[in-house]
């Protein structure tokens, strides 16, 4: 079994608790206000628990008007100017925007 968990947008790691003999999940990426986590005896009890909170938080957002995306898709890096320098450079020998370059770096190395 893998680690995380997929759904509407939404990830979760997990873990198993030994001591209670239960898988727990906890959803990544959301406001730091915001805490959300599952768990099951089974697989199937575990992935039906993860998919339950999802849709509870988005109901609980709708309600409120709060923002429902896990993650916004912007990064912001603050580096040295001379890596910033050396950056830019490569992406322009490669063609590439800064944002184009380093999204390509961070596919190859998520991949």
């Amino acid at each position: 079994m893998s680690n995380t968990l997929e759904y509407k947008e939404y990830q979760a790691s997990i873990e198993f608790d030994d001591r209670d003999e239960i898988f727990v999940g906890r959803v990544l990426g959301l406001d730091p206000k915001h805490v959300m986590s599952f768990h099951g005896s089974s697989i199937k009890e575990l992935k039906a628990a993860f998919k339950e909170s999802v849709d509870f938080h988005l109901q609980l957002a709708e309600k409120f008007g709060e923002k429902t995306k896990p993650h916004s898709g912007k990064v912001l890096f603050r580096f040295d100017p001379n890596l910033h320098a050396k950056i830019a450079a490569a992406a322009k020998r490669s063609g590439k925007s800064i944002n184009d370059f380093g999204r390509e770096v961070f596919e190859k190395v998520l991949a």
